[in-house]
């Protein structure tokens, strides 16, 4: 038989490093990919069976594919990085932060000002961030213009300029808060010395302005200037201040990028801290969300790469919870203890919390992709074959064995379905026997909704152990639904999950919202049918108590019912109201036995 185009593409790949390409019937450039091995990577999407659904479709619209050799898999990464900017192919993650960050800007010219802006210009400028933050910025920039005193001019202070009288000192000359170069009151040195120092403190590195600024004070308190010397003494209250917030590890760890990445099903949470003498400089996160079934180890590669060329770091080692490829020119750790597993604990932590709010903000602005995030967990975590988009749960009151009722609640896309609740009172059962009535109750709701051909749910919960799972299985046989309808059992002490045919249980995460949900299902079924089961008894109470007033038989009880709806109603009854439903004789009798009792 004749090969594809394709197979024989296939065949002929490089066993070497290099980027592939897939494109469509339309020549449109569907995915990206980089790989150690092309042959062997690219293979893998023809021979192996793909869980992952948007998997198959790719490679089911693949119809030609190209590639380029090069030297090594970090070259591979890069290129694979600036191709999927290029071409935004469908099928690849999308790096969810394409906006523009502010930098603080010292600019290239006589007596440099120091600002914020989000436009680069290419003029010689030195530019420090960006910064996530917009509040850094100020505060930095807050910093520096308390330390040291700039101009906020714009006028070109050229030497010709200065001495020629051209310009005179502004108000911000009066205040204290510049020199005034522009009439020739600092000179270009002086000026210098003080950017130098920003560009210091801008990297991070707080050391030598304190250093300055003590031996400024010392010199100043030595002349008696105490006054001066009280002011600079502030200046340097300032910046330990500032340097004692900025600085959380060891200060002998510098200019280290952190890296560390949480994940769900749809998306994924990359956090990056930038240390730099020991202080964070920059802590940014980013959001992925995913195309196909990426591994977190691929999404970390991707989101470094991204994330460094994005911050022009030029960080020579990295720390990460696990082993990655992003090249030999990079130290690579994997801190285990101490001060370094300390900084990418807390980079994790921050990957959390950024997750955290992203899924609240989800939450309430859009609902349906919360729910589709959850239902897509909720299938991978429990291995099901479809997401429980409708999900029941049964669990059996009875206290001492009297009055055995169970409930069933509904949950529709994680969330309940207070309308579709039912109770059910235990028909077929003699005495308290918890198998037995799991077994009527799930076979009398799921016949009657075949019956009235009710739409059924994805996944049955049964509270309790082994033992009622397999009483709800017999009920799923008999009615053929078996293998229709996925049913597990939760035992209630170690929130074990148990499957039908498995002895070993399925311990889930217990922060997980799988877990969550489950918990909240079985939760809701205890409290409605313990909440039936109080009213049952409640109402058994009053009835019986009606049966014990002398003089007073069966039929006489059927009336009031019908009439005053409750028994306890009846207890409250005026005796004209009673005559006119029993009659004087019995009515006084009621009367009296419920008065005599108050």
């Amino acid at each position: 038989m004749a090969k594809s185009p394709l197979e024989i593409q296939i065949q002929t790949l490089p066993n070497l490093p290099g980027v592939y390409q897939y494109y469509d019937t339309n020549d449109v450039i569907i995915y990206v990919g980089k790989a150690k091995n092309l042959k062997k990577r690219v293979s893998s999407y023809f021979t192996k069976t793909h869980e992952n659904g948007k998997t198959r479709i790719l490679v089911k619209k693949i119809a030609n594919i190209k590639h380029i050799v090069v030297d090594t898999e970090t070259d591979a990464l890069l290129l694979e990085n600036n191709l999927i900017k290029k071409y935004k192919p469908r099928y690849n993650v999308m790096l969810k932060d394409d906006k523009s960050y502010p930098w603080i800007c010292i600019k290239n010219e006589r007596f440099p000002r120091v600002f914020q802006t989000r436009r680069l210009i290419k003029d010689g400028s030195e530019y420090f961030g960006p910064y996530t933050s917009v509040k850094t910025v100020y505060t930095l920039l807050d910093l520096i213009r308390g330390l040291y005193q700039l101009r906020t001019c714009n006028y070109d202070l050229s030497q010709e300029k200065i001495d020629a009288g051209k310009y005179k000192v502004c108000l911000e000359y009066h205040l204290g808060n510049c020199n005034g170069p522009c009439e020739g009151h600092e000179t270009v040195a002086e000026y210098e010395e003080n950017i130098k120092a920003i560009r210091e403190i801008l990297k991070g590195n707080f050391k030598d302005s304190l250093q300055r600024f003590k031996k400024q004070m010392n010199a100043l308190a030595k002349d008696m200037h105490f006054e001066d010397a009280q002011k600079v003494k502030d200046k340097i209250d300032i910046l330990e201040n500032y340097q004692a917030k900025s600085t959380i590890v060891n200060p002998k760890i510098n200019n280290v990028d952190v890296f560390s990445i949480v994940s769900d099903e749809s998306y994924a949470y990359v956090n990056f801290l930038q240390i730099s003498l020991g202080s964070i400089v920059r802590s940014h996160t980013l959001e992925i969300k995913k195309k196909l079934d990426e591994t977190d180890k691929e999404l970390l590669e991707i989101a470094i790469v991204e994330i460094r060329q994005r911050f022009n770091s030029l960080s020579k080692e990295v720390y990460v919870p696990f082993k990655i490829d992003i090249g030999d020119n990079i130290k690579v750790t994997i801190p285990k203890l101490g001060d370094k597993k300390h900084i990418l604990d807390l980079s994790i932590r921050n990957a959390k919390y950024f997750r955290l709010e992203q899924l609240k903000q989800v939450k309430i602005v859009d609902p349906d992709r919360h729910a589709n995030r959850i239902m897509a967990q909720m299938k991978a975590d429990l291995r099901l074959k479809e997401e429980p988009r409708h999900i029941e749960c049964f669990d059996n009151s009875n206290i001492q064995g009297t009055h055995p009722v169970a409930a069933c609640v509904v949950f529709k896309n994680g969330k309940p379905s207070k309308k579709d609740y039912r109770h059910f009172n235990i028909k077929t059962v003699e005495g308290p026997d918890d198998f037995a009535s799991m077994e009527e109750v799930v076979y009398r709701r799921y016949k009657r909704l075949l019956d009235e051909k009710q739409p059924l749910p994805q996944l049955i919960i049964i509270d309790g152990g082994k033992g009622q799972l397999s009483s709800a299985l017999k009920s799923l046989d008999e009615l053929n639904l078996r293998g229709k309808i996925a049913i597990i059992g939760i035992a209630k002490r170690l929130e074990e999950l148990f499957y039908p045919n498995d002895p070993i249980p399925l311990y889930l995460d217990k922060k997980s919202e799988t877990l969550k949900i489950i918990q909240q299902l079985r939760n809701e079924a205890h409290r409605f049918g313990i909440e039936h089961h109080r009213n049952k008894r409640s109402k058994t109470a009053l009835n019986t108590e009606l049966e014990t007033i002398p003089g007073i038989g069966e039929k006489t009880i059927v009336e009031l019912l019908k009439h005053f709806k409750s028994a306890k109603r009846i207890s409250y009854a005026k005796l004209d109201e009673l005559e006119d439903v029993v009659g004087v004789s019995r009515a006084q009798k009621i009367y009296n036995y419920y008065n005599q009792n108050k």
